[in-house]
């Protein structure tokens, strides 16, 4: 038997949130915040840019951007419709435009920086997820945001989706007790999962892994859920599915011999945006958007666990995969007084099903509204009850589950805005990225890592 609660659209569920003014940036009413953006590729031009536009044009102006490949440049200024200046030199830029924020969605090993750089001008910092991508350039920028007193926002857009805020309310009321133990898996399908393969985030000096990468998404979340920080990783990886494990290989999807017999070949042509922004500039740059996934070049890992420790006792298990048929995620949170479940796209556990070669695509928009008669649902079973209760919240069209909307309006609009200090800053960016690069480390030592042998950083067994 259950008992089926809807908690609704907004984060109010029975009791008041957790309110805390973000000590974030300063806003002058009535003046636009004039924005440089660095690194023009497809998350920068579209959510940042276009995206961001869309929504908040009467807040928000562009006054520069910035990238290595001055074709693709000019065709985002375009597709921006913005008539700002472009620059591929970064600090010319600065100079020129004084920005009052600067939006870094560069390769993540670059991070570091550009987020220096610009504080060190007289700017504040968005910067794309992973903050950066090992413990020294970690270092350097938690320095340089102490010595300059300017600001570092890391866009940790997950948390600001309804059904992860509502996962946190639960548990601030504290609604299975203390939290002893977590179980937490992540699918990636072998459409969007295969996508890190062909691109820049397959080479380990790049990306930092799908550790620091993709996981920093994950590894954030259970940091603000548990409010507490990670003290200890013990972690597995290989790399047995992409990269040199096959027999054939090209150099890139179009004109490959082996079209016709690789499951994973791609057109990426036939998509007008990311032809135009790869394709056509390719030759500026010489960066293949449709790089073959079997290349000997790649080297890191396809299938990763993790066991990880927190300064609250808390332990979790964690796994992360490349090639599911199907995208998705499940938790479970083991409490003293009960157990909490949840999930996202498990497609046995939902009503309709997922294209899933389209899934992700369709997903990363800025849309904020409800699709009708679709929920998430969330799982309380008290120990010793006969009966679990079903919390149900709205499914989100938007990136994210609506966290990207939500993140940009809370940046950009309403800086008071900050359930369960949803705001995240260049702390909850090393903690984060701490725990994936502890995992690498994990992996090449074989044994456990601590994170006191990565950071002066002491974690908080209570973040507040």
């Amino acid at each position: 038997m259950e008992r089926r609660k809807f908690l609704g659209y907004t984060a109010a569920a029975g009791t008041a949130l957790m309110l805390h003014p973000f000590e974030g940036f300063a806003f002058t009413p009535g003046k636009k915040l004039k924005l440089a953006l660095v690194g023009t590729g497809h998350r920068g031009s579209g959510f940042w840019g276009s995206n961001l536009l869309k929504s908040f044009n009467e807040v928000v102006e562009f006054v520069g951007l910035c990238d290595i490949n001055p074709g693709r440049m000019a065709y985002v200024k375009q597709a921006m419709n913005v008539s700002c200046p472009s620059y591929t030199d970064f600090k010319q830029m600065l100079k020129d435009t004084k920005p009052d924020y600067v939006i870094v969605t560069t390769v993540d090993a670059e991070h570091d920086e550009q987020i220096v750089t610009a504080l060190e001008m007289g700017c504040d910092v968005i910067t794309e997820k992973p903050m950066t991508t090992d413990e020294i350039k970690c270092k350097r920028i938690l320095e340089a945001e102490k010595r300059t007193g300017k600001k570092v926002i890391v866009a940790f857009n997950y948390r600001h989706s309804v059904h992860a805020m509502q996962v946190k309310e639960l548990l601030a009321r504290n609604r299975i007790g203390k939290v002893t133990s977590v179980d937490f898996n992540w699918y990636l399908n072998v459409f969007h999962g295969a996508d890190y393969f062909r691109r820049w985030h397959g080479k380990m000096n790049r990306s930092g892994s799908l550790w620091v990468h993709k996981a920093t998404h994950h590894f954030d979340l259970l940091n603000w859920w548990l409010n507490s920080e990670p003290v200890e990783v013990s972690a597995y990886g290989a790399l047995e599915h992409y990269g040199k494990n096959n027999s054939f290989r090209g150099t890139k999807c179009r004109g490959c011999e082996h079209k016709d017999n690789c499951k994973f070949y791609w057109d990426i042509t036939k998509d007008e945006r990311l032809n135009n922004l790869y394709p056509e500039n390719e030759k500026h740059d010489g960066y293949l958007r449709d790089g073959c996934v079997w290349s000997n070049e790649i080297d890191i890992y396809d299938k990763m666990s993790a066991q990880i420790i927190y300064a609250n006792g808390v332990t979790v298990n964690y796994s992360l995969t490349t090639y599911s048929p199907y995208e998705g995620w499940q938790i479970a949170f083991n409490g003293f007084n009960g157990r909490l479940e949840t999930w996202e796209d498990i497609p046995y556990l939902q009503k309709t099903a997922d294209d899933q070669a389209n899934r992700h695509a369709v997903e990363m928009s800025n849309a904020d509204d409800a699709i009708p008669g679709e929920f998430r649902e969330i799982m309380v079973m008290d120990n010793f009850a006969k009966n679990y209760e079903i919390f149900t919240t709205p499914k989100i069209k938007g990136g994210h589950g609506g966290g990207d909307i939500r993140m940009q309006r809370r940046i950009f609009v309403d800086k008071n805005d900050n359930p369960h200090n949803v705001m995240a800053g260049t702390r909850e960016g090393a903690m984060s990225i701490l725990i994936g690069i502890a995992a690498r480390k994990s992996i090449a030592l074989k044994r456990p890592v601590k994170i006191s042998e990565l950071t002066d950083l002491v974690p908080m067994a209570n973040r507040f």
